[in-house]
């Protein structure tokens, strides 16, 4: 029986193998293995229940995930955004972003809503409504650096304050004049803005106008600010020089424990004077100071105890020095007019004015608009009348010794030198060497030092 047995098993054995590939015998064995092993080792009913369960039972009470209120996101707000544009009212960017007068009203008459008063081209509005159109976030960017965000709290609107400093590199630029500063400027990649400061600076050792020789040279390390890595502006000159006619001239930025910045001679004296040696920008001279001048509309022999400015009509004209308005009016030969007492030595005069920007008895600083350029009383075209007086009698303007203003302190002497020589030493030092070296922007309000490209 037993023989017959196996000799069927083997029989069915070789069907097998003949029938079936060997790749499906060997997963049927893996299979028959495996059926085999749970045979051996079954599942307690303990640990069939407890697996069962987990499958089968819901939670009766409602599952709360571990978050705290502020981690749940607000409502996403729709963002509106209006540029400002020239004759641009609060009224008319609300209007365009599809809001109200009241709204207008709202958020103008909420805390610093009168800041909104007075808007300049290039400002602009992000305005951030909620799903039913309630303004609820109002960004106003003045700048870059600067905006101000009106947050919805109830029924009124709160303001916040919001400035970025940016980060400061050092740069470096020089220049060998060729024609006339401000060309040779631009040649140099000077900014505008530094071209004007840089003649300011030494405006009072320096006539731009008739000194400046071919062959003149200048150098200047001067900030520029970074913000996200982006160049987006310039800062102040830190430290310059300039050659005239072979004579140096070098200054230095320095702020001194109130906060007040000037530039300085390397000793410590002020660059500026008390007085400007011209009160305005943009002139040529169209007659001097001369005490034998013949009058160009009396045709006789008049003296000309000041000097006349050329320039066009509205161009601004400075008060000279620090002062205090003595008179301002009209005449028939002066025209409009206004006369500034500095002290009690100087007086300072403006005639022919355009347009008086002062009034009698004011406290004006020096280069403080005190008027425009103009052609009123005897007058042959737009000019200024320029006079200076020193103790009644009256002195050449262009030739007159400005006396000087105030130096560093003696108690400040020792910090002005600690944090301008550094400075001086890398302006002589990138002046006499090609290399100077660019890093990485530092930290907001720190300066490195940027290359001269």
């Amino acid at each position: 029986m037993i023989a017959t047995l196996m000799q069927k098993a083997t029989g069915f054995l070789h069907l097998i193998l003949n029938v079936f590939p060997r790749r499906h015998l060997i997963a049927a064995s893996v299979v028959s293995c495996c059926l085999l092993i749970l045979i051996i080792y079954p599942v307690t009913d303990a640990e069939a229940n407890r697996r069962i369960s987990e499958q089968l039972v819901l939670p009766t009470e409602p599952v709360t995930a571990n978050i705290t209120p502020e981690a749940i996101p607000t409502p996403t707000l729709r963002w509106v955004e209006q540029s400002v544009g020239t004759g641009d009212s609060l009224s008319l960017l609300f209007s365009r972003a599809g809001l109200s007068a009241a709204d207008v009203y709202k958020v103008s008459s909420s805390i610093d809503g009168k800041l909104l008063r007075n808007l300049y081209p290039g400002e602009f509005f992000r305005f951030g409504l909620n799903k039913t159109g309630v303004l609820e976030e109002l960004h106003y960017i003045q700048s870059k650096l600067v905006s101000r965000v009106y947050s919805l709290e109830g029924n009124s609107y709160s303001s916040e304050l919001r400035e970025l400093e940016p980060d400061t590199l050092l740069s470096y630029r020089e220049g060998i004049i060729n024609d006339s500063l401000y060309l040779s400027a631009q040649q140099a990649n000077l900014p505008d803005k530094l071209i004007m400061e840089l003649a300011n600076i030494f405006a009072w050792d320096i006539d731009f106008v008739f000194d400046i020789r071919q062959g003149d040279s200048f150098a200047i390390l001067f900030q520029e600010k970074y913000l996200d890595g982006e160049k987006f502006g310039v800062g102040d000159i830190v430290a310059a020089s300039f050659t005239n006619r072979g004579k140096s001239y070098n200054a230095v930025r320095y702020t001194d424990s109130q906060g007040h910045s000037s530039y300085y001679t390397p000793e410590g004296l002020s660059m500026r004077k008390a007085f400007l040696r011209a009160p305005l920008d943009i002139f040529r001279i169209s007659s001097g100071f001369n005490l034998r001048r013949k009058h160009p509309i009396h045709k006789m022999i008049k003296a000309h105890r000041g000097v006349d400015y050329a320039a066009p009509r509205g161009t601004p004209v400075f008060s000279a020095g620090d002062g205090k308005v003595i008179a301002t009016g009209y005449s028939k030969a002066n025209g409009n007019y206004v006369f500034v007492q500095h002290g009690q030595t100087y007086v300072t005069k403006y005639l022919h004015l355009n347009k008086k920007k002062v009034r009698k008895g004011q406290t004006v600083k020096q280069r403080q608009t005190i008027g425009t350029v103009g052609s009123t009383g005897y007058a042959t075209g737009p000019h200024l009348h320029y006079e200076f007086l020193v103790n009644g009698v009256h002195r050449n303007p262009r030739t007159v010794k400005l006396p000087q203003a105030n130096p560093i302190s003696a108690t400040e002497l020792a910090a002005f030198k600690l944090a301008t020589t550094p400075v001086l030493t890398q302006l002589a030092q990138a002046g006499s060497s090609s290399e100077f070296v660019q890093v990485e922007p530092l930290p907001s309000g720190q300066i490195g030092i940027s290359s001269a490209n």
